[in-house]
């Protein structure tokens, strides 16, 4: 889209020849130069889009209140715009006008008002446009030529990183091949990042967020579980946790996990991506089925289906169909290929909940002194990835056989596998027990307990579910 295209709002500023006004340049406040990297044209912009933007602002604060949520300063492609659009803004901040007159006298106060190119040139920018009304069209050529111009930042830093200019210090291949995905990732994610806030910026979004989980009764919008209980423990799970389901070979981990995405994806229309590294796309599906259907994990594997069967079946398939979930069975996965996926699901697909099957069969391209510091390195990584793509992280995880060792079989966190680097990463760590496991005898057989042992954000507990494994899942003890 650009203001000069044939599908466009009326009455746009027009200069003679029909070609679009670039209006009084002013003095020392030309364009940035053209992008390095052996490329001389000029940089992807619109000048008369950003005239357009400011002289509706200048207009009418309603057309501040649209603009404001589609541009940042960053977006403007000369620097004189970038200011007066602060300005601009600051004044709207503090309740005052922002027209001509106030925003020349915060220039002036600020010594920018020459820079700029003086009143003339804000009168410039307000008969640019006849009317404010179309300042959010204009606003949205000025973002889309700024994702251009970091398309093409990120293009020359790719190539130099190509090159070996880019400082990469002699890096491993893998880690510039990532550094890569990150860079056009962060244009299409539109992000300009911060290295640092003002803890007064962010009371108040603190304070907001506190306020919605009192109007929502003391839940927090967390992507659900689908177990009341787990639920009310940890308040949903939140983006950018890593949340570790550890258990013995056999007890249920990975079907807790298929829960977790599965309640997610078709109860809450969450998102949901399961990465299994065990099971084929195929056996996931059927688990999943068997889950929703509760036809017999067994029955389906065998193709002996009742009529029943296939009616039960047939009744949860258009739900099941059109559940936002996801798998993927590459096997030897390493943490950049996971992360590159991520990515992707979570710009087409706003990806909100990941499930990882298993951390222990996680490759690293990396060479490392041990498996110890292997598994510490993807534990890590996944607790950025976590952070990255804003999305909860679940990995599952082997125990130990410290439990089998113990006369009380119920696992502790020094029980993880392989790497205390799990503990520290994870923001929840859920182990699972069964008494039946040990003990065929058990009075409480069919029941299992999802142990929190760890809960960065709240306390841990121990709550109690009922195991339905021949369905591959787990249920709320009150469905049974």
């Amino acid at each position: 889209m650009s203001i000069t295209d044939d599908a466009r709002p009326e009455s746009r500023p027009q200069a003679a020849g029909g070609r679009p006004s670039t209006g009084g340049r002013p003095p020392g406040g030309g364009a940035p130069p053209p992008a390095e990297g052996g490329f001389d044209k000029t940089p992807p912009q619109d000048i008369a889009a950003e005239q357009s933007v400011l002289g509706g602002m200048l207009l009418s604060k309603d057309a501040i209140a649209d603009v404001v949520e589609i541009l940042k300063t960053p977006d403007f492609y000369r620097p004189v715009h970038a200011t007066i659009f602060d300005i601009i803004l600051d004044l709207y901040g503090r309740g005052e006008p922002a027209d001509g007159v106030t925003v020349a006298a915060a220039l002036a106060d600020s010594g920018d008002l020459q820079r700029v190119g003086g009143v003339p040139y804000l009168h410039t920018l307000i008969e640019s446009v006849p009317t404010a009304a179309n300042a959010s069209y204009y606003a949205r050529i000025v973002s889309e030529r700024a994702v251009l111009r970091r398309l093409v930042e990120a293009g020359t830093k790719i190539v130099q990183l190509g090159y070996g200019t880019g400082g990469n210090g002699g890096r491993d291949v893998d880690d510039i091949v990532d550094l890569a995905q990150q860079a056009i990732y962060d244009v299409t994610e539109k992000r300009v990042s911060e290295d640092f806030a003002a803890l007064g910026d962010m009371l108040q979004p603190t304070l907001d967020e506190i306020e919605a989980v009192g109007a929502q009764g003391g839940v927090m919008t967390g992507v659900p579980t689908g177990f009341s209980d787990l639920d009310r423990l940890l308040n949903g799970l939140h983006p950018g946790q890593l949340i570790i389901v550890a258990g013995r070979p056999g007890l249920g981990k990975s079907t807790v996990s298929m829960d977790f995405a599965r309640n997610a994806a078709i109860r809450s229309n969450c998102a949901s991506a399961i990465f299994s590294l065990e099971m084929s796309k195929i056996e996931m599906v059927m688990r999943l089925l068997s889950a929703e259907a509760r036809v017999p994990l067994h029955t389906l594997r065998s193709g002996q289906l009742s009529d029943d069967d296939w009616t039960k079946l047939a009744r949860r398939m258009g739900e099941i169909s059109e559940a936002p979930i996801f798998v993927d069975d590459t096997p030897s996965m390493n943490l950049m290929e996971i992360r590159a996926k991520a990515r992707r699901l979570k710009q087409r697909h706003d990806l909100k909940l990941l499930v990882i099957d298993y951390l222990q069969l996680m490759t690293s391209p990396k060479r490392t002194e041990s498996r110890q510091q292997e598994v510490a390195d993807l534990s890590r990584g996944l607790k950025l990835l976590a952070k990255e793509i804003e999305c909860p992280v679940i990995a599952v995880s082997q125990l130990n056989r410290g439990p089998e060792q113990r006369t009380d079989k119920r696992p502790q966190l020094s029980d993880l596998r392989e790497s205390g680097s799990i503990e520290q990463d994870a923001d929840v760590v859920l182990l699972l027990h069964r008494d039946d496991y040990y003990d065929k005898e058990s009075p409480r057989a069919g029941e299992a307990d999802f142990i929190v042992a760890k809960h960065r954000n709240g306390p841990t507990d121990t709550v109690t579910v009922a195991a339905q494994l021949h369905l591959s899942r787990f249920v709320d003890m009150a469905i049974v």
